[in-house]
């Protein structure tokens, strides 16, 4: 389970909207990509909302489940916050 997240944390707010955009780009729902992940399509909605703050773990699942490499998802969040 991911550890709960204050959602005024822009961090994890940064995170959760690149995970949204990049899910979106690839046309896939939520569902899909809790599949292609491994992780329950709930914590898709709750890491895309900011609610939670993912381990490094379903970070990379998230990732692979996307299609890219973890270091361009903390990339985009990086550039995001800027």
């Amino acid at each position: 389970m991911a550890p709960r997240a204050d959602t005024d944390d822009p961090l994890v707010r940064a995170l959760g909207h690149v995970v949204r955009e990049v899910r979106k780009e690839r046309r896939l729902t939520q569902d899909e990509l809790g599949l292609r992940a491994g992780i329950h399509p709930t914590w898709v909605s709750h890491i895309e909302s900011g609610r939670v703050n993912p381990t490094f773990l379903n970070l990379a699942r998230v990732s692979k489940g996307l299609g890219i490499r973890t270091s361009e998802l903390v990339s985009r969040v990086e550039e995001e916050m800027r």
